[in-house]
């Protein structure tokens, strides 16, 4: 049975190739990643061999330990991404607890995750072959403990959130929420180097005490072994397999409470009359779809997601322009904000889905649902980049920029939806479904959203030249004169392109409305 679910998973995998292209695309592009840093590893592991004992111990525990914490980090951070063995699936199976455990536990270590960490696992004896060889044979049970930690704690931490996962408000806001530290990961490496740095003994002590821990005792063993302290190896020993052991019966209950718990579900009373947003919008195509769009960035946290650039554009540039000495570099607050709100409509009816036909049906104009969800965009952009640009110029005493800075505004904003507009009438993406984890993406998904993507802020970029030539010229002159015509630019030509936007994207609407919805359904079936 154990190994049916191995097989099982590899089935799966294979067929997924023959969906789309564009998976098996992914997938290599993947497998070339992966076998990049599985070389990688494995060459800095071989020249450990020649570098001090001490350097050794703290750079295998320190690196396991953070292996171990990632395989921990990434269900919290991903969870409600589709699993290839989903024991939801599997309980209508007779399985045994005892197999279900085995068989998820193998098809974890055989994927290209497992195998990688595998591999770098059993290697680590590498660096202990000329310094202790007794050491480089303990290296081998002691990675594959450490490979075991990894994957039963990523298993446990997902049976465990399964049942929050049910609650889709906390799906949702998590996955928002969680996804903030991940941006904010460039200012705090550099603090926490920086930190570290201070104290040239602050890596190794840091070691030290992980190596007591959960997470650093299975790497910490053979290190113990090299320094011929058998007591303490043993202990550490104990601890690792003591963890595994915990991590396998906290595993073993909260599977079995999810396999026999239903999804929680939730429902409300509207009261009757009440129509929320489409009572604040003009009874026309245009005010129905501004609505509709509307509501969905108010309650739809695949929507939700794109915003989370505005509180994050300060502090990005708050960091950067403290440690570059130029608090000025604050300024540029507003027109980021501005281009990344004006783009986050360039696949807008892959957020749709199947609703889209809705439009067809109805014989909406491809001009009125442009219009429409531009509105219901500008309703929170406009606000945001207007008071982003003018307390930032407050902020730093730069009144005298604000005409190049709303020129700016003007610019990312206006030519932003132009390109938009277009590109939503061609570009369709697979795209977490309503009521999914709105990081979730099919196989594929994330490759072909990478080629949109860039070619929708190429175009952007192209759009924004003159403004920012003429911004440019306006700081290096501090001329006031090319501030004021940055903003004359900005919005003159933003306008024009704009236009053009919205009736090109409108008649390719028109054109293209059966083939967009052909291609959803097509994708949402897949």
């Amino acid at each position: 049975m154990v190994a049916s679910l191995v097989k099982l998973r590899f089935l799966v995998l294979r067929n997924s190739f023959k969906r789309s292209p564009w998976q098996l695309v992914a997938v290599i592009i993947g497998g070339l990643y992966g076998l990049g840093v599985l070389f990688g590893a494995l060459a800095g592991l071989f020249f450990l061999n020649f570098a001090p004992v001490e350097l050794i111990s703290t750079v295998l525990v320190l690196a396991g330990s953070a292996l171990v914490l990632g395989w921990i980090v990434v269900p919290l951070v991903a969870f409600g991404v589709e699993q290839t063995l989903d024991p939801a699936r599997l309980v209508v199976f007779p399985l045994s607890m005892k197999q279900l455990l085995v068989g998820l536990t193998l098809a974890g270590v055989l994927g290209v995750p497992g195998m990688v960490t595998g591999i770098v696992a059993v290697a680590t004896f590498l660096p202990w072959i000329t310094h202790a060889p007794l050491a480089a044979i303990v290296a081998v049970p002691a990675g594959l403990l450490g490979l075991l930690i990894c994957v039963v704690g990523s298993r446990t931490v997902a049976a465990l959130s399964s049942s929050l996962q049910s609650n889709r408000r906390f799906r949702e806001l998590g996955g928002v929420l969680i996804f903030i530290p991940i941006i904010l990961i460039g200012p705090i490496i550099v603090g926490l180097t920086r930190g570290l740095a201070s104290s040239a003994d602050a890596l190794p002590e840091l070691a030290r005490g992980l190596a007591w821990s959960p997470l650093g005792a299975a790497w910490a063993v053979p290190v113990d072994v090299a320094a011929n302290d058998w007591l303490a190896a043993v202990a550490k020993l104990l601890i690792a397999l003591a963890t595994l052991a915990l991590l396998v019966v906290i595993w073993r209950r909260a599977l079995a409470v999810a396999l026999v718990t239903p999804p929680a579900s939730a429902s409300r009373r509207v009261a009757r009359g009440k129509t929320g947003l489409f009572q604040l919008f003009p009874a026309t195509p245009t005010g129905a779809v501004a609505a509709r769009c509307l509501t969905y960035w108010r309650r739809d946290p695949r929507y939700a997601r794109q915003l989370i650039v505005v509180p994050l554009v300060p502090v990005f540039l708050w960091f950067y322009g403290a440690n570059m000495g130029n608090p000025v570099l604050l300024n540029l607050c507003g027109p980021l904000i501005a281009f990344f709100l004006s783009l986050a409509l360039y696949t807008d009816i892959s957020y749709d889905g199947t609703a889209f036909a809705t439009h067809l049906a109805d014989g909406v104009k491809g001009s009125a649902d442009r219009v429409g969800r531009l509105l219901a965009v500008s309703v929170i952009a406009v606000p945001v980049v207007l008071v982003a640009t003018l307390v930032t110029a407050g902020v730093t005493s730069s009144w005298a920029s604000l005409p190049m800075l709303l020129g700016l505004d003007a610019a990312a904003l206006l030519g932003g939806f132009a390109v938009v507009s277009v590109s939503s009438a061609l570009i369709v993406v697979p795209v977490p479904q309503a009521g999914d984890n709105p990081f979730k993406s099919a196989p594929g998904a994330g490759f072909t959203t990478m080629l949109s993507g860039f070619a929708t802020w190429g175009v952007s970029l192209a759009l924004l030249l003159p403004a920012v030539v003429l911004a440019v010229l306006s700081l290096v002159l501090s001329s006031e004169l090319f501030g004021w015509l940055t903003l004359a630019v900005g919005v003159v030509l933003g306008a024009v392109f704009l236009a053009i936007g919205l009736r090109v994207g409108g008649r390719l609407l028109d054109q293209r409305g059966p083939a967009l919805l052909a291609r959803l359904k097509m994708l949402r079936s897949a």
